[in-house]
């Protein structure tokens, strides 16, 4: 059942400058813990600005602290890695766009609830933008359109500094989720290509970027890469 459009929350306050970086080729997911982890150290030691950060990843199946093995149905298919992150076992591969936000939550109010409604909030203008209608499903984390669940989110904090983030199904190989029980649900998913909106990953980190500025009420700095 869709939920009802969320008010703003504190997370909202306009902070500095946010640096966005984007990886042209897959970025192993081992590689890409060790500098989100020591980004994040660095912002909290206020030797480094936030960041957002733009990437693929090769095939791989993750697992957030809530996950449940009963729910890798396919442990041989991908390399699977644990991780810090909330939520259960998701896919992550290409065709799929994943941000890492790095954000500074003591400028921010400290209420990771807040954050993770603006990362929903985030997603849904994003879509909007894109054509597609998001919503939420209530008491289950991540976006969904025309009942099948379309971007997920997965984060952790740390010395308040987040990390990890979202990811929003592009183009991917949807048959990769069958190995899982993608976040623990019974529902399909689903992706921009199924719909029939842009595939162009260019274009849809420009769509990301505008509505991130948007919600969060933030400037940006000019496009990195790492």
């Amino acid at each position: 059942m869709a939920e009802p459009a969320r008010q703003t929350p504190t997370i909202l306050t306009p902070g500095p400058e946010i640096e966005w970086l984007t990886s042209r080729d897959p970025v192993p997911y081992d590689e890409a813990v060790r500098i989100m982890a020591a980004r994040a150290a660095a912002i909290a030691d206020g030797e480094a600005c936030e960041c957002v950060w733009l990437l693929e990843h090769p095939p791989i199946y993750t697992a957030g602290t809530s996950a449940d093995p009963s729910e890798l149905l396919d442990p041989h298919r991908f390399p699977v890695f644990r991780t810090g992150r909330g939520g259960r076992y998701t896919y992550h591969g290409p065709g799929q766009r994943v941000a890492y936000v790095m954000l500074d939550l003591s400028a921010r109010g400290r209420d990771v609830r807040a954050y993770v409604t603006a990362l929903e909030n985030w997603l849904i203008a994003a879509l909007a933008r894109l054509g597609v209608e998001g919503e939420r499903h209530k008491d289950q984390i991540g976006i969904f359109t025309g009942g099948a669940k379309i971007a997920s989110i997965g984060v952790r904090v740390r010395r308040w500094v987040s990390f990890h983030g979202v990811s929003l199904n592009v183009a991917p190989d949807l048959e990769h989720f069958s190995g899982i029980v993608p976040c623990g649900l019974s529902v399909p998913v689903t992706s921009l290509a199924t719909l029939g909106a842009e595939t162009d990953m260019a274009r849809v980190d420009t769509t990301l970027r505008t509505a991130f500025a948007d919600v969060f009420g933030i400037r940006l700095s000019a496009w990195g890469a790492l």
